[in-house]
């Protein structure tokens, strides 16, 4: 448990006296529990030096080590406390030795994502200072891009309806429908947008199979509508196996690229290899009324409890909080606390300060998180 916790009732969260919004906390499985507290300590070291806004923490348990001890992988009344909250901040989620009857993983994130209807999942990978690079041309310190990713249909639709058949036949079925890419799409544009206002490229691409699949020539077909109502956007288009091979061969060149559910999986983990791995690869899953936030990293169970985590990844999708915290209440303190937040990692990098073991450096997940916090405490 967290210090400073909030009590529930009835499934739902109390807020603390003269406090604004509440965050429900998942640190999960894994890894997700030691880069959930070093997170935690930056964001009250973060709202310390900034002021002007209040998060309340209420934790749950959700998760392969909660399924094995109880059979659920989270309580209905903790679901539904979830909806309650203003975010959710999760850890990591899962174990491979930890499975359903049907081989499948404990996963408990996506009924988050469908139930809240979290269609929007961002997945930025940016270049950081002296971090790693896969690439050697010197243009791939401008990578700077943001994977938009639909999370409730598509490929991944399948998990509650696939089937296997007789052990003869295995079928999945890919679900694409218009009100969740209009909204998709919507949100793509504006985020390229705001991103346009601070110096971005301003274009968004569309990856899809649509030479193929009729469910991506649709995708493709409401796209088209949706962006012929943003025309000071820039619109580019790529089958996703060219894609992956640009994103090889010039990924600096991108800006917002939006695709379906299992495409937008396995090329985030990509753009994420290109910035130097899966430990700087921050993820938001947005929809109309709520939003979860988390590393798009697994809870690697082989390094868990040896203060060897990367909690990079963790600590920019909680500046991802923040900002969208700050957007959707217009709180400035909360805009202004993601900034210092994400600069404070930007500093670590360059200076050094901030070196993970898993780039081969000295720092573990605790020491990570003490730099970010001197850097807070220095620049606010």
């Amino acid at each position: 448990m967290f210090a400073g916790e909030n009590r529930r009732s009835n499934g739902r969260m109390d807020l603390a006296p003269n406090s604004d919004l509440r965050i429900a906390v998942l640190p999960g499985d894994g890894i997700g529990l030691e880069i959930m507290d070093a997170c935690r300590a930056i964001l009250d070291a973060l709202e310390g030096r900034v002021g002007g806004y209040t998060l309340c923490y209420t934790p749950y348990r959700a998760g392969a080590a909660l399924f094995s001890e109880t059979g659920t992988d989270i309580t209905d009344e903790d679901f539904d406390a979830l909806g309650h909250a203003d975010a959710i901040l999760l850890g990591a989620i899962g174990d491979p030795t930890v499975r359903h009857p049907n081989g499948t993983e404990i996963s408990p994130h996506l009924r988050i994502r469908t139930a809240f209807k979290l269609c929007t999942g961002l997945r930025p990978a940016k270049a950081y200072p002296n971090a790693p690079r896969r690439l050697r041309d010197e243009r791939a310190a401008d990578i700077d891009l943001v994977v938009v990713r639909e999370s409730t249909e598509g490929l991944f639709h399948t998990a509650q309806i696939g089937e296997i058949i007789d052990d003869l036949e295995a079928t999945e079925i890919m679900k694409i429908t218009r009100p969740v890419c209009e909204q998709l799409f919507d949100e793509t544009f504006a985020l390229a947008r705001r991103r346009k206002a601070q110096g971005g490229k301003g274009k968004v691409t569309c990856v899809d199979k649509a030479n193929v699949f009729k469910a991506m020539a649709f995708f493709r077909k409401v796209f088209d509508e949706r962006a012929a109502r943003n025309p000071d956007i820039e619109v580019g288009y790529n089958y996703v196996d060219a894609q992956a091979l640009d994103l090889i061969r010039r990924p600096w060149e991108f800006d917002v690229l939006v695709m379906e559910n299992m495409f937008g999986d396995i090329l985030s983990d990509l753009t994420a290899a290109l910035v130097g791995g899966m430990g700087m690869a921050p993820c938001g899953e947005i929809g109309r009324d709520h939003a979860m936030f988390q590393p798009a990293h697994g809870s690697a169970p082989d390094i868990a409890g040896q203060d060897k985590a990367n909690p990079t990844a963790m600590i920019l999708s909680a500046a991802m909080m923040l900002e969208w915290l700050g957007e959707r209440h217009d709180i400035d303190a909360l805009k202004t606390a993601a900034k210092v937040l994400e600069a404070a990692v930007s500093e670590g990098f360059a200076s050094g300060r901030v070196n993970p073991k898993e780039f081969g450096g000295p720092h573990g997940t605790k020491e990570t998180a003490r730099a970010v916090i001197d850097i807070i405490g220095e620049t606010t």
